[in-house]
């Protein structure tokens, strides 16, 4: 039996092919949400969009402190797993989901697959990069989305059981954006022409928690929306609306709307002329997509899409962020993707199969 952990949108999205893959083959697995971000908007939709079985556990742990969220997260999996036949726990990428599970796992001693391992953005004072070190290290089955990654890994001294399979998210963009373009009313809704605006998301602790670099954010995407006469389309978690508001920053110049589901936000992505973010995620699906990104940040654990020409890193800083948007949108050519073939799912459900 396989449990496949989940408690943010992006790990349902980068899972839903694994979950799919596991279907195909008529494999033995439950889903484990531990409801780390939840909102039907945000979250439950998700599933329903993506046709995907709902999950047979929710720990509804919420929001909190890192510690305390990853504390309840550790307890409510070690519960579950204590109760279910689970002979692997799979998690994806590096949130504080995929940190609890691993760790509750690994005390039971089920063996820990992990999806998107090896990725590093050198930068520990983030979160995520603790989570995903300390993860990588536990695991038995490292699933390298590229060489980079994998080369990561050997550099700490991990070579065991790394195999290199590809992006889940290619699975995902592939499966998808048909369902989106046959679906998808959102270009109306907004009254959007296609190419015709910019889209942009911030959801990082590090920058919305900080009033100076959300700010630097909000004047950044007015002063690219001045400057290419285009409307920002920012679809913000309601965490970074609450922020906006405690800060007072002030963001009329930029369409600020409710977060949406994720078929349409696909849409917007693959219909955009850029895309300004500080998702790792959206990264990977924009230049998967072939629209070019400005990355909010200094770093980034996807260097692969700096490399290849699709992103820049502009950090918080106004001016900056001008300039490298408007380099990005005068820049010409197209870039080969460098995330896998789309069959990423298929290989890590064969290896674990093989291995059980």
């Amino acid at each position: 039996m396989i449990a496949i952990v989940i408690g943010t949108r992006p790990e349902i999205i980068k899972m839903s092919p694994i979950v799919r893959a596991c279907q195909s083959k008529d494999l033995g697995f439950f889903i484990l949400h531990t409801g780390q971000h939840y909102s039907y908007s945000m979250d439950k939709v998700f599933f329903e969009e993506l046709e995907l079985p709902e999950p047979k556990h929710n720990l509804e742990v919420g929001s909190g402190p890192h510690g305390e969220q990853t504390g309840k997260i550790v307890a409510g999996v070690e519960k579950i797993l204590l109760n279910e036949n689970a002979s692997v726990v799979l998690v994806q990428g590096d949130t504080n989901t995929v940190l609890g599970a691993a760790l509750a796992a690994s005390k039971l001693g089920i063996k820990i697959g992990h999806v998107e391992a090896g990725l590093r953005s050198f930068d520990r004072s983030m979160p995520e990069e603790t989570n995903r070190i300390l993860t990588d290290h536990i695991s038995d089955y490292l699933f390298a989305p590229t060489q980079a990654a994998k080369k990561n890994l050997a550099i700490e001294g991990i070579r065991k059981g790394v195999y290199v399979t590809g992006n889940t998210i290619v699975d995902a963009v592939n499966q998808n954006l048909v369902f989106a373009e046959r679906k998808s009313k959102i270009l109306c809704k907004l009254d959007l022409a296609k190419k015709g605006y910019i889209l942009a998301t911030a959801h990082r602790q590090e920058n919305v928690d900080n009033a100076k670099r959300l700010k630097g954010i909000v004047d950044g995407l007015k002063a690219v929306s001045h400057k290419m006469s285009m409307p920002v389309i920012f679809p913000a978690h309601p965490r970074t609306q609450n922020r906006l508001k405690e800060f007072g920053v002030d963001a009329s110049g930029i369409s600020v709307i409710d977060p949406i589901g994720y078929l349409e936000f696909l849409y917007l992505e693959a219909n955009a002329a850029l895309i300004l973010t500080d998702s790792g995620g959206i990264q990977e699906e924009a230049c998967i997509l072939g629209v070019r990104c400005v990355t909010l940040r200094e770093n980034t654990e996807r260097p692969e899409t700096i490399q290849v020409g699709s992103n820049a890193l502009a950090g918080t800083e106004p001016k900056r962020i001008l300039a490298k948007s408007n380099k990005m949108l005068s820049s010409k050519g197209k870039w080969e993707n460098p995330f896998g073939d789309g069959h990423a799912a298929r290989r890590i459900v064969q290896r674990i199969s093989q291995s059980r």
